[in-house]
């Protein structure tokens, strides 16, 4: 099932969906809609989760496409599928090309839809907190602009994201962030144990996109604290699991 943002939503010619983990094929920890190629699930599993989420976005399952994410900052323009086991490396994908569904895969890295309905330019992003300090959000739009995408004509919305009562980091990255800006101390309360801080990644990238000239709107939806919708790799991690489910979120020009 997918989630979506009441902002993109109202665009004409514009779908998209942030997928939760229900209506799927896959079992166990993977339970259900699983479209991670990289977790250890069923291919089989994993190609039909990812058929019906294409069909879902009105688009055929060849035309359903992800990048191979590194956090980073990097973008790619894609002008139709990649050619098979040619992913590029990147963290986002931007887009003019009409019923190709471009998405980015996350489980509790935040990610964000992008739309410029006039120009029909799309991107998507993932915003880890690694992607979005060194620039994936703002390469993006540059990435949208240089397609012929008009900043202040620009949509966007931030799916599920892990929320700041569940995302302890250490010492070593509040000084990071404070580092590139002593402003980004607000973005960081006091842990429960010494030496850690929890950290607002919904809130940064907010700001971040802010700063960008971008209102973006934010679904509020946390993925460590609803286990019956979302994945989550820190949940996973905590609870010993071997691996977890990928969530897809995806958007398209409608033709």
């Amino acid at each position: 099932m997918l989630q979506q943002s009441a902002g993109l939503a109202a665009l004409p010619g514009i779908r998209h969906g942030f997928f939760d983990r229900r209506g799927g094929v896959s079992s166990g920890i993977y339970a259900s809609l699983n479209g991670g190629t990289g977790s250890n699930d069923a291919r089989e599993h994993v190609a039909e989760n990812r058929a019906r989420m294409a069909q879902a976005l009105g688009c055929a399952p060849a035309r359903f496409i992800t990048a191979y994410q590194i956090h980073s900052p990097e973008v790619a323009v894609a002008e139709g599928p990649w050619p098979e086991g040619e992913r590029p490396r990147a963290d986002a994908i931007v887009t003019r090309a009409e019923n190709l569904a471009i998405g980015i895969t996350t489980a509790d890295c935040g990610p964000v839809l992008f739309a410029e309905p006039q120009a029909r330019i799309v991107g998507a992003a993932h915003a880890g907190w690694r992607g979005a300090v060194s620039g994936v959000l703002e390469a993006t739009i540059g990435a949208m602009e240089k397609l012929g995408a008009q900043r202040d004509r620009i949509v966007a919305a931030l799916g599920p994201t892990i929320s700041q009562q569940n995302y302890e980091v250490g010492d070593d990255l509040v000084s990071r962030f404070t580092a590139e800006d002593p402003a980004n101390e607000r973005f960081f309360v006091a842990g429960a144990r010494p030496g850690h801080a929890m950290f607002d990644l919904p809130g940064y990238i907010v700001a971040r996109l802010a700063r960008a000239g971008i209102a973006c709107e934010n679904l509020g939806l946390c993925t460590y604290a609803d286990p019956a919708r979302f994945y989550s790799y820190r949940r996973s991690t905590h609870r010993r699991e071997p691996d977890y489910g990928r969530h897809i979120n995806a958007i398209a020009l409608s033709s």
